[in-house]
């Protein structure tokens, strides 16, 4: 099976969403290497740090709010 990583990062990205706080940042447990590779384009501060949480870009935070509405919310 293939995977589409493009996709995991995505619904990863979706789901930091939930626990993002007005100053911008959500906790980081997930898959490491999805999260390197959030950093890679752009949406996430530099994952690798001793804190709990990481700190979204303002594209990764509009982005990330696009995806959860996207992905999550009921259309009426």
């Amino acid at each position: 099976m293939e995977i589409d990583k493009d996709k995991i990062d995505d619904a990863i990205l979706a789901l930091l969403y939930l626990t993002l706080d007005r100053d911008g940042r959500a906790w980081k447990g997930f898959d490491w290497d999805a999260m390197n590779r959030l950093h890679e384009k752009g949406f996430i501060g530099n994952p690798v740090n001793k804190a709990k949480s990481v700190w979204l870009t303002d594209e990764g935070i509009a982005r990330s709010e696009k995806l959860f509405r996207e992905m999550f919310t009921i259309r009426e």
